[in-house]
């Protein structure tokens, strides 16, 4: 044997060690892709039932939603209607009844000025 093979043999058993070194922390890493594969397929398994439900929620509320939007607008009509109303009574009451609220006051400014003595006028 010459020192080349000797080198040789010597550079062959790093390289089978280093292969061995290396093996375990891969063999590790499977392991851990093997736990995440597993992971992600409970997470998909049970994230479906749940879509399914986001999926009805959302489906009710927009349903009440059409609900409420409904009796909004119907608010809002009543509201204009009752407004109106108020406009018309306003109108039809409101004006003769200011007339008639005048019409007292003159009446009462006059029997007052007419019962109570003139005091303080003399002529020279």
């Amino acid at each position: 044997m010459s020192g080349g093979d000797i080198a040789g043999l010597i550079a062959a058993g790093v390289f089978a060690l280093l292969v061995l070194l290396l093996a375990v922390p891969i063999l590790k890493l499977g392991g851990v892709f093997d736990e995440v594969r597993t992971s992600i397929r409970s997470i998909s398994d049970g994230a479906t039932p749940l879509m399914d439900e986001v999926t009805a929620t959302v489906t009710t509320t927009n349903q009440q939603l059409k609900k409420v939007d409904g009796i909004a607008s119907n608010v809002s009509d009543a509201s204009a209607n009752i407004s109106a109303l108020s406009s018309l009574v306003a109108a039809t009451v409101g004006s003769p009844l200011i007339k008639v609220a005048a019409f007292s006051y003159g009446v009462r400014s006059a029997f007052a000025g007419r019962r109570a003595p003139s005091s303080g006028r003399r002529s020279r």
